[in-house]
């Protein structure tokens, strides 16, 4: 099968190659709000609770890469059911330097432990899907597929200290809390639903950092709105920065996911 990543910036080298040939050249500060009552930090690890309760929602996707003078930007749009674990997104490529290049839409499925995608490229027939097994990624797939997976990244709050409560803000007419923190990788893998700690664990192992810091927006029911991560790992004597930021709105929206079938998977080498 096809990808596998050893720990040596990994997810870098896929995420560049979902990417195929695009090349690039070149928050809301604290409110005079009076702080909620209760422990901020406990407050956002209950976030991925929050969510499973509410079951399901629309989610966009940005995520920009930067190393050196590289910089690109992905981005996605989709829904997600928070009780399943299940997700699909549309993640659209950056067009190349010149500006002239249109990539097609990439289909990314998300499920407990895997990543499916479709119109990859790098070889890969039009008809058939790519299948990953996120739990050998050295990201867990917090990075590998140019979106973060919306219920990894409320996992990834389980394991928040450090946090502060910034003030309230007004998010797309939604009125919305803003904590600061870090998040340990290692202490969300162990306090994670079990359908995301194998990806968390893998996580937990393949960043330069064992914290993350994020910046998250709750809502008056504890409903994640928006979380912005970054990450920052090591790929072959240079730092990669990730921002990774996840909106979730239209709560309830009926998400339907269906799996491929195993035939329609491709079992041939990925070029990279």
């Amino acid at each position: 099968m096809l990808v596998r990543n050893g720990r040596s910036g990994g997810a870098w080298a896929v995420a560049a190659a979902l990417m195929g040939t695009v090349t690039v050249g070149g928050c809301s500060g604290p409110g005079d709000d009076a702080e909620p009552g209760g422990d901020p930090a406990q407050t956002v690890r209950g976030a991925a609770e929050a969510l499973a309760r509410a079951g399901s929602s629309k989610a966009s996707t940005s995520m920009e890469m930067a190393s050196g003078g590289t910089r690109v930007t992905i981005r996605g749009e989709g829904g997600y059911d928070f009780r399943r674990r299940t997700g699909s997104l549309q993640v659209i490529l950056p067009k190349d330097a010149a500006g002239e290049s249109e990539h097609r839409p990439i289909t990314e499925l998300l499920a407990p432990g895997a990543l499916y995608m479709k119109n990859r490229g790098a070889g890969v027939p039009a008809d058939k899907w790519v299948r990953v097994d996120t739990t050998t990624l050295d990201d867990g797939n917090l990075v590998t597929g140019g979106a973060t997976d919306p219920a990894a990244a409320a996992e990834l709050l389980r394991g928040a200290r450090s946090v502060v409560y910034v003030g309230e803000v007004d998010l797309a007419g939604v009125k919305v809390r803003h904590y600061r923190g870090v998040a340990d990788i290692g202490e969300a893998a162990r306090r994670a639903s079990p359908q995301v700690r194998g990806a968390l664990a893998a996580a937990a192992k393949g960043f330069t950092t064992d914290t993350v810091p994020f910046d998250a927006y709750l809502d008056a029911e504890g409903l994640l709105r928006k979380v912005r991560h970054q990450f920052s790992f090591s790929n072959q004597g240079r730092t990669v920065a990730v921002a990774s930021t996840t909106l979730l709105y239209g709560f309830g929206a009926r998400v339907t996911v269906t799996l491929p079938d195993h035939r329609d998977i491709y079992a041939g080498k990925v070029k990279v």
